[in-house]
């Protein structure tokens, strides 16, 4: 498993939410339901998404957005509209002042907006909680990103829109599947374009040297691994492995590993029968005393303490 791999297997919705959204002119969406990643992709009419940290940027059909949270953002019809209206944690809507319009602008299965005949169609699907996508992978992308219809086509928007209003046995996990395959296509189109500027971890996957020992790591990260080990396996020595490992991808590759294996704790500590041994076995640390050590170290807090919050 190579490096990115790794990351796009993190994404794992659970119940995600999608929603077609339908509006005539003027309108205007405040975001601010503090989800860790969201796809916005317009069917029909032009979009505006205006997050409150950098530029905003327009959407027409065929292109693609991914909004990073929990920064707020607006979708509107106009990148200056005022918001109209307002959505909280847990996708409750309301005006700027605060009266609910959830049941007001009920449009039917998975449908919400000003009616069913609308201009802009706008479909979306939000990761709401922040362990159904690595850390690592939100770390790595910019508050938001875009990709043009004209550089990246996908079979999957026009199917996710044909699903997104159905009703059934297991339809829930099928719209979850669905978003998963979309996100991980759209990253992987993004982190290939010059202007992604790609972690130094990616750009060093092209090495033949250092993308082989990060495919090593990745695939069997609870491994003992020493940096002489890592190294024979990739048929260079400890020094020259240490020296090109850290100046490609920014840190030293057992410190790389420590990350790794963090980061990957954290998300299994998510899961609510994951003991802390049974975590600390899966991420390469031989006991909970030395996972927690290591965790709190890192992170601050004790993984106790992390999965609490």
């Amino acid at each position: 498993m190579d490096a990115l791999a790794g990351l796009l297997a993190g994404p794992r919705a659970q119940g995600a939410f999608l929603l077609r959204s339908v509006f005539d002119p003027p309108w205007s969406v405040r975001i601010q339901d503090e989800a860790p990643l969201t796809v916005l992709a317009p069917v029909r009419g032009e979009v505006w998404v205006t997050p409150d940290e950098g530029p905003a940027a327009v959407l027409r059909p065929g292109d693609l957005a991914i909004a990073r949270g929990p920064q707020p953002y607006t979708v509107a019809d106009r990148p200056d509209r005022p918001p109209q209206v307002v959505i909280h944690p847990g996708q409750r809507s309301t005006t700027p002042e605060g009266a609910e319009l959830c049941a007001e602008m009920d449009l039917g299965v998975r449908a919400w907006g000003d009616g069913p005949g609308g201009s802009t169609v706008l479909l979306s699907g939000t990761y709401q909680l922040r362990g159904e996508v690595s850390g690592r992978l939100l770390r790595a992308l910019p508050v938001l990103l875009v990709l043009p219809g004209e550089e990246w086509t996908s079979p999957l928007v026009p199917l996710l829109d044909e699903e997104i209003g159905r009703q059934g046995p297991g339809q829930e996990v099928v719209l979850d599947r669905l978003l998963d395959l979309l996100l991980s296509s759209a990253l992987r189109a993004w982190f290939a374009r010059p202007e992604a500027r790609a972690p130094g971890w990616y750009r060093a996957q092209g090495d033949p040297v250092l993308g082989r020992a990060l495919e090593l790591l990745h695939t069997d990260p609870a491994a003992p691994w020493t940096v002489a080990r890592l190294a024979g396996a990739a048929g260079v020595s400890r020094a020259a492995l240490a020296r090109r490992f850290t100046e490609s991808v920014g840190e030293p590759p057992m410190a790389y590993l420590t990350g790794l294996r963090l980061a990957l704790a954290a998300d299994l500590l998510r899961e609510p029968d994951a003991t802390l041994a049974a975590v600390a076995r899966q991420v390469g640390y031989g006991s909970a005393f030395a996972l927690s050590a290591a965790f709190k170290r890192v992170n601050g807090v004790s993984p106790q303490q992390f999965r609490g919050a």
